[in-house]
């Protein structure tokens, strides 16, 4: 009876450390965040702890891995567009011409925040947040192609995603010492 008491007080203590622990990770994404809204009015804060805080390398990431993580966000987000592009040419949805235009920007983009990461990473921090302003004009430049056919772009969403998280990026990239 005593070891079933202790086996339960043992799981109650690693329950609390556990949550207590979740509590500091999260606390890095939330406070990362918070400096960067402050130091950049641009900054969503919402949108950076949200985007940030479901990214697997988050929970351990400092300053300089959540300027990475951001980039890696971009570079899923494009992917995400090209693949929602490439449904829309197959479903025949939109102007052709402008749907293989934004399939090729946001290829492009998905790159151009590879490369932010790696500049990141490689503690290039000027190249990395260039990197990271070209992928969001690079998406811009897809709702261009939509305005020019007449159209509004369908995949909007991708284009605003991608400029709030290079302004997020950027931004934790300024905060790195």
């Amino acid at each position: 009876m005593a070891l079933k008491s202790c086996a339960a007080c043992l799981l109650a203590v690693v329950v609390v450390v556990a949550l207590t622990l979740s509590v500091v990770v999260d606390a890095t994404v939330v406070t990362t965040c918070r400096a960067a809204a402050d130091s950049d009015r641009r900054v969503d804060y919402n949108f950076c702890v949200a985007e940030l805080g479901k990214h697997h390398d988050s929970p351990d990431a400092d300053v300089w891995g959540l300027a990475k993580v951001a980039a890696l966000t971009g570079v899923v987000d494009a992917d995400n567009a090209v693949y929602d592009i490439k449904g829309m040419i197959a479903r025949g949805a939109g102007p052709r011409a402008a749907l293989a235009r934004c399939q090729q920007l946001y290829g492009a983009a998905g790159f151009a925040f590879a490369e932010a990461h790696d500049d990141i990473n490689g503690r290039n921090y000027a190249a990395g947040k260039g990197k990271a302003a070209q992928a969001a004009s690079l998406a811009r430049q897809c709702d261009g192609a939509f305005a020019a056919a007449a159209a509004p772009p369908p995949i909007a969403q991708h284009s605003s995603y991608a400029a709030k998280i290079a302004i997020v990026c950027t931004a934790i990239t300024n905060l790195i010492k």
